[in-house]
């Protein structure tokens, strides 16, 4: 009697840099047991396929066209689609984005240049019921649970995903106009998150944000 073929997962990318999906598609065609069935660059195409392709797995960057995040999106995903596991591809610090996007329902996170080495195997485990982190950060997320934050930390996640987001960018240094050109939103609305991050942090002034900004990312990355 013939072996009983297994039917290969359905894999959905949704990121806006074509070099990217266009790599992560090949990485995965080169599998038998899964594959890409649509790619999209914005959270609402995603959300609008989602229900005519039914993927097994999402694939999603955090940094998106339009005005949803990645880390939006899974939270809708989460609410709407709940039997469809998500992993966060990200060119952002994992110490910085991993616990927010497991917050939101990811099942896992890989940086993008851990891509050619790790996604297969992400992909996989994520699919077997696992969560797919690096050892680094789920030290991290253990000692969370453990130990009370720090008075700083607990500060810092009081901003919303996008604020967040936005202050991340502020602590690489970039302006008011290259922030909205990066995560695709207009002056007047970073300049409005800027505004609500500098209310919750309780910091006085645009420099003082800066300052405040900086000095946190130099911490995180020590």
């Amino acid at each position: 009697m013939d072996q009983l073929s297994i039917e290969p997962a359905n894999i959905m990318i949704v990121d806006d840099h074509p070099i990217v999906s266009n790599g992560i598609q090949q990485l995965i065609d080169r599998e038998t047991d899964m594959k890409v069935i649509n790619s999209v660059q914005d959270a609402e195409s995603a959300m609008k396929y989602v229900e005519k392709f039914s993927p097994d797995l999402i694939v999603v960057d955090i940094s998106l066209k339009g005005s949803t995040n990645g880390i939006d999106l899974i939270k809708s995903l989460k609410k709407r689609y709940p039997k469809i596991k998500s992993l966060v591809l990200s060119m952002h610090e994992e110490n910085l984005y991993a616990e927010r996007a497991i917050k939101a329902g990811a099942k896992g996170y890989i940086m993008k240049n851990d891509l050619t080495d790790n996604i297969v195997k992400a992909i996989r485990s994520i699919l077997q019921g696992n969560l797919y982190l690096s050892d680094t950060i789920t030290s991290k997320l253990i000692n969370h649970l453990i130990n009370d934050d720090k008075n700083e930390e607990l500060e810092i996640k009081k901003l919303s995903d996008r604020e967040f987001e936005v202050f991340q960018l502020i602590s690489k240094g970039m302006k008011t106009s290259d922030i909205g050109k990066e995560i695709n939103i207009s002056v007047k609305t970073v300049e409005a998150h800027k505004l609500s991050i500098k209310t919750k942090l309780n910091l006085s002034n645009s420099n003082e944000l800066i300052k405040y900004a900086i000095e946190w990312k130099h911490k995180n990355e020590s």
